[in-house]
């Protein structure tokens, strides 16, 4: 989530990183900041500390105190040592001053998503089906499946539930955002075309009224 004041800057932050395969959602002051955070439990929030609405500093407490794994990144205009020291003290996991260059706030935000999230497996099995996240690849017997980063996500959550069942709107709030609309047939199309591509015999199967799940789906040491 990025929670920033700035309309036209959180917006490039936002296209920015969706551009590279995250899901952002977008708070323009604190206590919308703080309503999302308390529904949704995000990996990484960049957070602006001068902010209308609840101070940035407050909800960077809020977050802290709310034992998630959910990290923090501090954003701010002021990147003198004392501000980096306090922002750090306050709870935050890193600090970025403004202006900065966006390849270094992907590289930052990666790095804390990696802390924010238990560590995968090598590799993710569904019978035949293979699926490598730190790769991003997915293969079955026949050979390598190219998939688009949507239907790679959506396979790599299925997979990763170990044969619970995952509803098409937790399926939403993963891969995609808070802008895809909870009644679209995003998800039953991307499935669909997911199971086009991975062939027979089918590993997705439609629970009725539930959501979808991958049965034998495994890890394995690559």
């Amino acid at each position: 989530m990025v929670v920033e004041d700035e309309a036209a800057l959180a917006d490039a932050i936002a296209r920015g990183l969706r551009r590279e395969g995250m899901a952002v959602d977008v708070a323009l002051n604190g206590d919308d900041g703080h309503e999302k955070a308390s529904i949704t439990r995000y990996d990484v929030v960049l957070l602006d500390r001068d902010l209308p609405g609840m101070p940035g500093d407050e909800l960077c407490k809020e977050i802290v105190a709310s034992g998630e794994l959910t990290r923090v990144l501090m954003l701010t205009a002021s990147g003198t040592v004392s501000d980096r020291v306090e922002g750090l003290s306050l709870g935050a996991d890193d600090y970025l001053a403004k202006p900065f260059a966006f390849p270094e706030l992907v590289a930052r935000v990666r790095a804390l998503g990696r802390r924010a999230t238990p560590a995968a497996p090598p590799l993710l099995t569904a019978g035949d089906v293979e699926l490598d996240p730190a790769r991003r690849t997915v293969r079955r017997a026949a050979g390598p499946v190219e998939l688009t980063r949507k239907e790679f996500g959506v396979l790599e959550v299925l997979m990763s539930a170990k044969g619970a069942v995952v509803s098409s709107e937790e399926l939403l709030e993963r891969v995609w955002d808070e802008n895809a609309d909870p009644f679209t047939t995003t998800v039953r199309v991307t499935v669909m075309t997911l199971r086009k591509k991975l062939g027979e015999p089918g590993i997705i199967e439609t629970v009725v009224g539930s959501g979808y799940r991958v049965p034998d789906a495994g890890a394995m040491k690559g």
